[in-house]
Order: structure tokens, then C-alpha cells, then sequence
């Protein structure tokens, strides 16, 4: 079949590489894609939320099935408006639906949610410009640290961990009355701060049944030793040496199952992926947030340790018969080191010249693009985070170290990746 992936950074490059494995995959295409993408189908230069003219390339291209990799147009969306038009709605769009999208666009949302179905997470209280002063009293008096999120969408950089309540309040207020996140701040989630180890786990369902994808844990601060400002994600290890038999069946019975049971019930389509980031306190789960899709770097450590024919798993998943899959696991750990722009998170220059590429695939490491792009004969920077290694191990620190040992051999001017990832493994 004919398979249109869209988005454009190295989540799509790993779906691309491994999609295009499958026996099933006739033709891949992206959009818009990267340079790595282009590897492995064709790209087209369509944004992800571009609704009409990706109609037009499905039915152009004969499309069977639609990947979505961001978040942007899954919340815009871009389910629902292919499944209402006659030339698009036979198409398996892997995805949820726009009101199903909410567990990710609103935290709001999210947060009723699992107090509605009993899911452990922080105990929050929500609030507008028409009730800022009952919010400020609130936070006045709320124990530290103080943890504020803007409701909507805010390219990951929504969310604010407040040490005193003077910090708590002036954040609080330019959030709200200075609109300091957009429109996204206009409602913020006051939540406590919860202690414990993050992790992430992924899951694939179809509305009713689901499978667990290998698990991973994410390093977000730009400095070694999670140190300095956030990042989209400087990198990912998995498996987690403390995911064991005990944790993983608490997780399913506690949020998972819960999570899926609670969208059937509340009529929720969902078609695709649910991204679960956790907290885990004394071997105790709580949900940090939802995401409809998966994550990035996540993805390239993730998918690589996926035995499964991936879009076998999105056939299932689009005939509702993900109960007769039996998810096969890679068994050794694995290492992604992600290679940034000198500057970011902050401002960044980009089209400097990648040098020291020698293929997509090589002895135990695979490189993914995500801020790539060809100037002539040159691949050249184009975005904050620019490219991703993984490698396998015999563990998680040799996994490491053969990513740094591939690390060493890519050059641009302004080039940053920590070396520490995993360091408490």
C-alpha cells in the first residue's frame, strides 16, 4: 500500500526508516519530511497542517494510510476532517480524533479526565482571568515548589516549576494578563510538585484494545547532569533498569487500562498513540501528562528495540484487532544522543554544513535527522535539534558510549550533545 507519514523531524525520520522495512509499504511519503526521510520515500512539500492540500496528495498518491507523527494537526484536527470527506474517509488515519486530541491540547482537559476515571496524578486546581484573584490567593498559600502549566499548546515550553510563592504569582500573572504563552496561558493548571523518577510508556491502541511499545526515559535539560534550561530533549535510554514485572503490571492496571476503559466510555475516538509520561514515587504511578502521539527523541530509542512489523501494527490497529498482536522486543538496551545548534534552547543560527555522515546505518548506530535540510550538494543545519544517534549495548553505558563514539566523527560549526545520557544507570 501507499502510505503518506506527516511531519519533519527525527520522530518521523525513525517512523520512515522503519515503516519503510515493511513488506506492506509500497510507497512512503512525507511531509514535508527532512533530508534523513527522504531516504526512504518521497517528500512533499506540504505543511502538517495543511489539511486540503495533503487531501489532495492522498488522492493523488493513492494513500491507504495516514501516519501522523506531531501533535499540531492531530489537535487541529486532521482525523476528523479526513474521515468527513467522501475522497479521504477510506483512508486509516493513525491518529486520534479532535476531541480525543484534547488529552494532549488542553491540560485542562486532561486533568478531569483522570479525576473523572480515577487515573493517579497531582492534585490541581485551574484558573482564568475571571477568577486571577481567587487564583493568587491559591498560590499565596500553596506549599513548594509550585508547578504552573498553560493549558494549550506551548511547543513544550509551557510548563513552570515556581520555588517560592512571589515567583508562583508574578509567573502566574504574566501568564495570564500578559499572555506570556499566547492564547495557551490564557487558562492555567496549578498542580503540586511531585517527587519520584520520570519515565515514559507508550502505547498503541484502537479504541478497545491496546499493546505496550517498549518503554523509555527522556533527558530534557540542555546541561550535563540535567542542569540549565529545557529542551525539546537532549536524549533517551531504554529499557529502564527499574521497569520491572511489579512496576509495569501496577502502571497497566493503575493508568492504562483505566485510560483506554475511560475513553470508550466517554466516547472518545482514538485511533493511534498514547504518549504517558509518569512519575513513579515509592514503586507508586502518577500521570505527568498525556500526549496523543509519540515523543521525540523517544522515538529513536523506541522504535529501533520494535521487533514488529510497524505497519502491521497500524493495520490491526485500524481493523480493531491489536488483541491478536503479540509485541516482540529487541532485548538490548539502547542509547539516543541528540546533536543541537549552538544557542539552543535559546536563538540559534541555521544552514551551517554537516560533515561526517556516512549513511543512515552503521555497525550498531543508526543516525536520524530532524533539523536537516540539502543546500546543493550539502546537508545543512535547519532547526534547534539537528540530529539523532542511537546505538545498542550490552548495556545502557555502551550504548552511550558507542553513540558518543558516532558523535565524534559528525561536525557543524555551533555543534552541542551531552555525553551523560543515562549517567544514573
Amino acid at each position: 500500500m501507499n502510505i503518506l507519514l506527516i511531519g519533519s523531524g527525527g520522530r518521523e525520520h525513525a517512523f520512515a526508516w522503519k515503516m519503510a522495512q515493511s513488506k506492506l509499504c509500497d510507497h512512503l511519503f512525507i511531509a514535508p519530511g527532512n533530508t534523513g526521510t527522504a531516504l526512504f520515500g518521497t517528500n512533499l512539500s506540504i505543511k502538517t497542517t495543511d489539511f486540503e492540500s495533503l487531501k489532495t496528495a492522498c488522492v493523488e498518491h493513492n494513500i491507504e494510510m495516514v501516519v501522523v507523527g506531531p501533535e499540531d494537526p492531530l489537535v487541529k484536527g486532521i482525523t476528523d476532517y479526513f474521515g468527513s470527506n467522501e475522497e479521504t474517509k477510506h483512508i486509516n488515519v493513525i491518529g486520534p480524533s479532535k476531541n480525543a486530541s484534547q488529552l494532549e491540547g488542553s491540560k485542562a482537559f486532561a486533568k478531569s479526565f483522570m479525576e473523572r476515571h480515577s487515573i493517579p496524578t497531582a492534585t490541581y486546581k485551574e484558573f482564568t482571568s475571571n477568577n486571577f484573584d481567587e487564583g493568587v490567593a491559591y498560590l499565596k498559600q500553596h506549599s513548594l515548589p509550585i508547578v504552573l502549566k498553560a493549558d494549550g499548546l506551548a511547543a513544550g515550553k509551557g510548563v513552570l516549576i515556581c520555588n517560592s510563592n512571589e515567583e508562583a504569582v508574578d509567573e502566574f500573572e504574566q501568564m495570564i494578563h500578559h499572555t506570556k504563552f499566547g492564547d495557551a496561558g490564557k487558562k492555567v493548571v496549578v498542580e503540586e510538585f511531585l517527587k519520584g523518577i520520570e519515565m515514559s510508556v507508550f502505547v498503541l491502541t484502537d479504541g478497545k484494545n491496546y499493546v505496550l511499545l517498549p518503554e523509555a526515559k527522556d533527558y530534557k535539560r540542555i546541561g550535563v547532569g540535567d542542569t540549565g534550561l529545557n529542551t525539546g530533549g537532549m536524549g533517551a535510554v531504554s529499557p529502564l533498569p527499574f521497569f520491572d514485572e511489579t512496576l509495569k503490571q501496577n502502571i497497566i492496571k493503575t493508568i492504562v487500562e483505566p485510560t483506554i476503559a475511560g475513553l470508550f466510555k466517554d466516547k472518545l475516538d482514538y485511533k493511534g498513540f498514547i504518549f504517558l509520561g509518569l512519575m513513579i514515587n515509592k514503586g507508586e504511578p502518577f500521570v505527568i501528562e498525556y500526549n496523543c502521539r509519540m515523543g521525540d527523541p523517544e522515538t529513536e530509542v523506541v522504535l529501533p528495540r520494535l521487533k514488529n512489523d510497524l505497519v502491521e501494527l497500524f493495520i490491526a490497529a485500524g481493523n480493531q484487532k491489536l488483541n491478536e498482536v503479540v509485541i516482540e522486543t529487541d532485548s538490548r538496551p539502547a542509547a539516543t544522543l541528540v546533536a543541537v545548534s549552538g544557542g539552543y534552547p535559546g536563538e540559534y543560527e541555521g544552514g551551517k554544513i554537516i560533515k561526517g555522515l556516512k549513511g543512515n546505518d552503521l555497525n550498531e548506530s543508526i543516525i536520524f535527522h530532524s533539523g536537516t535540510c540539502k543546500k546543493g550538494d550539502d546537508i545543512v543545519t535547519n532547526g534547534g535539534r539537528v540530529l539523532t544517534v542511537t546505538s545498542f549495548g550490552k548495556d545502557i553505558k555502551s550504548a552511550v558510549e558507542q553513540s558518543v563514539a558516532v558523535m565524534k566523527q559528525i561536525q557543524f560549526e555551533g555543534m552541542y550533545y551531552r555525553d551523560d545520557i543515562g549517567y544514573e544507570f
